[in-house]
Parts: structure tokens; sequence; C-alpha cells
């Protein structure tokens, strides 16, 4: 593909008055985060599902301890495997078609666990729903951050966490109600919905200029800025960003993605039935509204001071779950008979209250500021490399966390993901930068240059 003439882009540029209009903006971005409800959707499958498969007729889809573990962590390893995938097609097809491409491993993967008639089926089945999931991770928050103007950026960022916790919401809800293979049948919906809507919206602008197409990428910012915005200015801000610095923004990056991970959050999601007893829809309520609240205060506040609020909101959850845990003999956690029904209680409160915190703070901001702070040169490839650590490190605390439960009892991991959240207390001081109300050029800058000012005043 021939690169565009100075004249036939500058051709596409004429003066109009500023006026912004956010409507096709907002539309492009929900086509697109259709993909992570699905992500949140596939995530916790297992948690209503296990339940009843124990409880069925089938000896061959019943699970021992062993065959749950991979049942619930082997959609990390398939997270992984697709963001390495992401790597590679993020600036070789484009972001837009790297997340259409994760409809086709969705839809496979939920049509042979609906279908499925024996444990390998379903193992396959999540392995598949993984990859999607690790594609859409690397591809759709680089995706919403790149079209996405600075005003609204912090909030446009946060729906694809939003999102993923309406998936989790949804497939919590229909597991009351539907048998387990509907529920895989359902998660077929909002996977053709998203491909069918992604097909209208635009290639993002900076992977045009990134390519080379300097006259789409005008098109691209004019369709979603509006014919009498001052997308023109945004245009030449992106352009003229020369020798971006990669070192520092991946491995604030990678580490927040791990940090994140460590944090118990995936564990805690899969297993929420068959080991805490829970039926989650009030709990994955109240994480919807705390990331809600994040994301009307993410453009105000700042990210590092919600990063704050969510590490101290789980310290002393944590802390305190920790003490409640240890202040009890070995608790069994396979069977619900062993396990005092007051703990149980308090256990599920002071869950509610630890997942508010993670909502507010570490679950949507991490992804937020991977897409940010990542440059464009690298922001495709590194976004894949972020998602493969983050479900490499997920899959491990999956795996092993049934098995450390059974050993130990609930206080050992409630210890650890304590320390883990001073740890990204520290971190967060010293190490983040706060891009609140900055551009992606501006962000850029500073890493390569360490001052502040836009590039344009440069």
């Amino acid at each position: 593909e021939m690169e565009d003439s100075p004249d036939e882009t500058t051709a596409l540029i004429r003066n109009k008055p500023a006026r912004l209009r956010h409507g096709k903006l907002f539309l492009a971005v929900f086509s697109a985060v259709l993909g992570n409800f699905n992500f949140g959707f596939a995530l916790v499958f297992p948690s209503p599902v296990i339940p009843q498969l124990q409880k069925g007729d089938d000896p061959r889809l019943q699970m021992d301890i062993h065959q749950i573990s991979w049942f619930g962590s082997i959609f990390t390893l398939g997270a992984a495997l697709g963001g390495v995938s992401a790597m590679v097609l993020n600036d070789r097809v484009g972001r837009k078609i790297t997340i259409m491409l994760s409809g086709v491993p969705s839809t496979v993967g939920l049509l042979v666990m609906g279908a499925a008639q024996n444990f390998w089926m379903l193992l396959w089945g999540r392995f598949l729903t993984g990859i999607a999931g690790g594609i859409t991770a690397g591809s759709i928050p680089v995706y919403v951050s790149e079209i996405s103007h600075p005003s609204v950026r912090g909030a446009l960022g946060s729906c694809p966490q939003i999102t993923a916790v309406f998936g989790s919401l949804a497939l919590y809800a229909f597991g009351l109600v539907l048998p387990w293979r509907w529920l895989a049948v359902a998660g077929e919906i909002p996977v053709v919905i998203m491909m069918i809507f992604l097909c209208f919206m635009p290639t993002s602008p900076r992977y045009h200029i990134m390519k080379g197409n300097r006259a789409r990428a005008v098109k691209s910012l004019e369709w979603l800025r509006g014919p009498n915005s001052d997308y023109l200015t945004e245009f030449n801000k992106i352009d003229d960003l020369k020798t971006p610095l990669y070192y520092k923004p991946i491995l604030i990056s990678v580490v927040m993605r791990f940090l994140q991970q460590m944090t118990g959050i995936t564990p805690i999601l899969v297993y929420l039935e068959p080991i805490f007893h829970m039926t989650a829809i009030s709990l994955v309520a109240v994480r919807l509204i705390s990331v809600a609240i994040a994301a009307s205060l993410m453009d105000k506040a700042g990210r590092k001071a919600l990063l704050f609020t969510s590490g101290l909101c789980r310290i002393n959850n944590k802390s305190i779950t920790f003490g409640k845990c240890n202040s009890l003999e070995k608790v069994p956690k396979t069977q619900s008979s062993f396990i005092p029904s007051g703990f149980l209680m308090y256990l599920h409160n002071v869950t509610e209250i630890s997942h508010a915190g993670y909502a507010m703070g570490w679950g949507p901001i991490t992804w937020l500021l991977m897409s940010e702070i990542l440059p464009l040169g690298a922001r495709g490839v590194a976004s894949g490399l972020c998602v493969g650590v983050s479900w490499i490190t997920a899959f491990v605390l999956t795996q092993l966390f049934m098995h450390v439960v059974d050993a130990y009892g609930l206080f050992a991991p409630f210890l650890f993901f304590c320390v883990v959240s001073v740890v990204n207390i520290i971190f967060t001081a010293k190490c983040v930068p706060e891009t609140k109300g900055r551009t992606l050029e501006e962000i850029e800058n500073f890493f390569r240059t360490g001052r502040t000012f836009t590039i344009l005043d440069s």
C-alpha cells in the first residue's frame, strides 16, 4: 500500500470552527468493548457451572479438585497465548481487525463447551475462550485509548473494565435460571453483535499514521470528532512526535499488569461459588458501581489518587480478613458444611468491600495506563507483552489457589495478597506518572524529555 502524498493530505485540511462531538466516538467505543463483555462472561464461567456439573448425573463431567483447578486456570493460559497473538496482530492488521478476529476462538470455544461430552471438551472450550480474552485484552484498551479525545479518555478508558464486569454479572444472573449448556450459547450473542458493529467503525488514526497513511488518519479523526471540530490540530500533534523512548513506559506497564494479577482478583472471581459459596451477583453489582464511580472521577481526581485509594482499601480489608482467617483453625473449603455460617457472611461482606476498592483503582486504571503510556511505535507489541505477563501470572495463581487453600486455609493467600497491595502503593508512588488531561503525545513526550509541555509548544 503506497504512502499518501503531501498534496493529497493537504487537500483534506480545511479551516473550520471547532465544535467537538463525541456521538460517533461513543459508538465506536461501545462496538469495541462488547469484546470485553464476552471476556468477563467467559472468565467467570466456571463459578456457576462447577456446582451444576458436580450436582449433575453425568459422571464424565464431574470433577475432582485437580480437574477443577485446571478448568478454572486454563482460561488464563489461553489468555497468555492470546496476548502474544495480539503482539503480532495489533501492528500487522490493526487494532480494529484484531478485535474482530478475537470473535473466532470465542465463538468456537463457547460452542465446544456447550456441546461438551467429557472433561477434555470443557478444557478445550475454556482454552479457546481464553485465547479470545487475551486478544481483546491486548487490543481493545489500545484501540479505545487511541481513538478517544483527552477530555473523555479517562472515562472511556474505564469502559473495557465496566463492560467486563457487566459480562460477569450477566453470567451470574443467567446462571440462576439457565442450564450450564445454555450459558455457553448465550455467550455467542455479544460476539456476533461486536463483529457486525465493528465493520462500520474506523481504524485507529494513530495506526494509520504509524503505517504512513496520513490522509486516512485525517479521515478517521474527522469521523470520530466531527467535521466542524479542530481535528487537524490533533492530527498535527500526533504526526509531529519523533524519537520515542521505549524501555521505561514498557517496564512500568508490564509491572503494573503483573501486580494487578498478584492481588488475587482472578482466582477469587473464578472460584467464588465453589470455594466461597457466594452467588456473586451482589459482589459483581458492587464492583460495577465502583467502576462507574471510578470512571466519573478518572478525569477529575486523576489516576494516581484512585490507585492510592484502591491500594489502601485492599490493604485494610485483606489484613482484617487475614486476621479473621488466622483466628480459626484450618477450615476445609471444599465442603460448605465445615465453614461456620457467620464466617461465610463476614467473608462475603469483606470481599464485597475489597472488590469495591479494586474496581475503583487497580481494576480499570491499569488497563487505561497501559494504553496511555506505551509509545505509539511499540504500543501494539508491548500491549500484547503486558497481557501475556498478566495472564501467565493469573494462570499460576489460579492453578495454585485451590491447593493452597485446601492445605493451609484462606489465611495464607489473603496474607500474600495484603503484602502485594503494600507493594502496589509503593510502586504507584515511585514509578507511575499522572496522565490526567494529557494527550497521548504529551505523555510520550514526557518519557522522552521529562518535560510536561505540549509537543507543539516544544
